[in-house]
């Protein structure tokens, strides 16, 4: 069935060919960052008259003010859970910034509120966004379908209306309402959003379409067969939501003491404070003791130890190309010690680019073995088309084409300097090819399945219809199946009904993937996965390029959720890699799932919790390794800080330390470990990442 345009009747409505436009929260429209901006211009706002010296009562209101806005809701979470039974680390900050106050450390204690508030309205934002494009992805499919009755009339009703049985009519270029079956017509259907794969895929009648996916240049009748909330889109959205539920609770290292280490420093400051006063100490010494005490095994001070490393490692994988989401993504990219990888727009460019021009012997010459127009400027020889040649006139024809194997077949056209001669009388044939006229001659570029039978140019001659044309025949076909044992898409060149050449059209391997596949192995200690929806005989050849060795192709979303899964129930935290809508509830299930961003989609990026920029797959290796190297310096700060506050504790339970002293000792471990935390912003600490990534 050739491609034709069905005319609209009056008064029918299109579904709509593009999604929504996107919905996304502002950053002021969450009350967290409402209250951090206020908290933090009151702050700012305070801060100089402190420091110019101007009276307290010019920057004592302010800084109250800045406490308030800042500290309620952490303070007022932390109230909740204590109804719990549980003490988080937000309300024993609280205190602590109170406490610093209550002794005169009003600035520490406003900073404390400040830092606090604006790490919860960041976290806060990112859920929101990861909220809006699980939402946006339902945007994909159209918000109305073309209905077909009985007696074959249109009408326009609202894709969720859509039962199953129901007849739609999906037009060229509109995106299909439902998942169903092709009922009549055929087309090339762009299936990215879900399988991932590259090309469009021939439709014919009996083939399954899914909802959300683009429709091509031919015209579909589809009979629904499910409903929208059991759409392949919509069960992307669940995956993705119940990944994200289920997900195991992130913590810091240092989080994970959390709750004994708050409980009994808040256990012993009352002793501090309470003891003395028992056997008649002055209740001005007991509080000024027991703040000190408060001050000095604080856990900001261990918390701070944790921080400048993994924020350092951060920043310096963000001037590298690579978004890490938080701290917490940082110190898990470290435990990875599995890795998956998505096949198109990860290990490859996500590009299908000629990569085999193949004129066969004698094309181009009549039955006397002599060229008929003999030597010209469109590649003619005594030996038929050269390559050049068989390009520029399978360019010819595909020149008004919009399929992306057209595309590919331009580009490269172009790549050589190639002029196409102009064609007349272009027509597209969905899942079989396009057909021209080029100098005069009918020349058709098809898919393989046109070899066998009629000649594609409308002729009426068969393969039999002479030794010529058959031997002709048997070499494409010959042709054909070496480039698809090599994982490549061939198309045929037809001129005037004889197969003059063939082309092999593939998505390239990125340059780096193959270092970066033997990287990760080298990291984790087990060979990288394959996961992809594309055909099992390309995955497989290119894996084997890439040095994959474990391949799982045709999968649909929820099956890569499977296979991550099953990798941890074994007990590995598995570091996934992908681009597409279909990798997004893989990344989300994830231990840490990383998206490429230059053509990564919404969800993809949005799910991730981390992006490679600027799509350089070697950096994946190389911010493990940084990783790595952000938590062996987490564990040096913790020493450090730990002997701290030990010293600082011990002298002022069996000494008298001084205030002023105590805040100068736990602000000097602090600086200590900063410093130390540092030096990973320093370029040397990536290329050091890199290498060691590579190794």
């Amino acid at each position: 069935m050739s491609a034709t345009l069905i005319e609209r009747p009056a008064g029918a409505a299109a579904a709509p060919t593009d999604p929504a436009p996107r919905r996304r929260t502002r950053v002021l429209s969450l009350p967290e960052a409402r209250w951090a901006a206020a908290a933090l211009a009151l702050f700012l706002l305070a801060l100089p008259l402190h420091l110019a010296g101007a009276p307290a009562w010019a920057w004592g209101p302010l800084y109250a003010l800045a406490y308030a806005c800042g500290g309620w809701e952490p303070g007022w979470a932390g109230l909740q859970a204590l109804r719990e039974k549980t003490l988080d680390v937000d309300l024993l900050m609280v205190v602590a910034a109170l406490g610093a106050a209550a002794v005169g450390q009003v600035l520490d204690g406003a900073l404390l509120i400040v830092i606090f508030a604006t790490s919860g309205a960041l976290e806060a934002l990112a859920t929101a966004r990861t909220a809006d494009s699980v939402r946006g992805l339902l945007d994909l499919a159209p918000a109305t379908a073309t209905a077909l009755s009985a007696d074959a009339t249109e009408r326009p009703v609202p894709v969720a209306e859509l039962a199953v049985g129901d007849v739609v009519l999906v037009r060229p270029g509109e995106r299909i309402g439902a998942d169903g079956r092709v009922l009549d017509g055929a087309s090339d259907v762009d299936q990215a959003s879900i399988t991932g794969e590259p090309l469009p895929v021939a439709k014919r009648t009996g083939d399954e379409v899914f909802a959300g996916t683009l429709n091509g240049t031919g015209a579909l009748r589809v009979q629904v067969e499910r409903d929208a909330a059991d759409s392949v889109i919509a069960r992307i959205v669940r995956l993705v939501e119940e990944a994200a539920a289920t997900k195991a609770p992130t913590q810091l290292f240092v989080e994970k003491v959390e709750q004994r280490y708050s409980l009994g420093m808040v256990a012993a400051t009352l002793a501090v404070f309470a003891v003395p006063l028992l056997v008649g100490a002055a209740f001005t010494d007991s509080l000024l003791r027991a703040m000190t005490f408060m001050i000095v095994a604080s856990p900001c001070a261990v918390v701070l130890a944790t921080m400048p490393p993994l924020l350092s490692a951060i920043a310096n994988a963000g001037r590298h190309g690579v978004l890490v989401k938080s701290a917490v993504v940082m110190e898990r990219l470290g435990r990875v010690d599995a890795a998956a990888l998505d096949k198109t727009g990860t290990l490859t460019e996500g590009t299908p680019r000629v990569t085999d021009v193949r004129p066969l012997p004698g094309s181009g010459l009549d039955e006397n073995g002599l060229n008929e127009n003999g030597l010209n400027e469109n590649g003619l020889n005594e030996d038929g088309l050269d390559e050049d040649g068989l390009l520029a006139l399978a360019a010819a024809a595909e020149h008004p084409s919009e399929h992306p194997l057209a595309r590919a077949v331009l580009t490269a056209a172009r790549a050589r300097g190639l002029t196409p001669p102009p064609a007349t009388d272009f027509t597209s044939t969905p899942g079989v090819g396009v057909r021209a006229t080029v100098d005069g001659r009918t020349v058709a570029v098809t898919a393989p399945s046109a070899l066998p039978s009629t000649a594609p140019d409308g002729s009426g001659r068969t393969a039999a219809a002479g030794a010529e044309q058959a031997q002709e025949v048997d070499r494409a076909a010959a042709a054909v199946a070496e480039l698809e044992r090599a994982g490549r898409t061939a198309v045929v060149v037809f001129r005037d009904g004889v197969p003059v050449g063939v082309l092999g059209v593939a998505d390239r391997l990125r340059p780096d993937a193959a270092a970066t596949v033997a990287a990760l192995g080298a990291l984790t200690g087990v060979p990288p996965l394959l996961l992809t929806g594309d055909n099992p005989r390309a995955a497989r050849q290119l894996a084997a390029e890439a040095g994959i060795t474990e391949v799982r192709a045709g999968l649909l979303p929820q099956d890569k959720v499977a296979a991550v899964r099953e990798w941890e129930a074994a007990g590995r935290r598995v570091l996934v890699v992908g681009d597409g809508v279909n990798d997004a509830p893989a990344l989300a299930a994830a231990h840490v799932g990383v998206a490429m961003g230059r053509a990564g989609s919404d969800l993809a990026l949005e799910t991730a919790d981390a992006v490679v920029v600027r799509d350089e797959l070697a950096t994946v290796p190389a911010v493990v390794a940084l990783s790595r190297r952000a938590r062996s310096l987490v564990v040096q700060n913790l020493v450090l800080a730990a002997a701290f506050i030990t010293v600082l504790v011990v002298w002022d339970l069996f000494g008298t330390l001084p205030l002023p002293l105590g805040v100068l000792g736990h602000e000097g471990s602090t600086v200590l470990v900063g410093l130390n935390g540092l030096r990973l912003l320093r370029d040397a600490a990536w290329e050091r990442a890199a290498a060691g990534g590579r190794q």
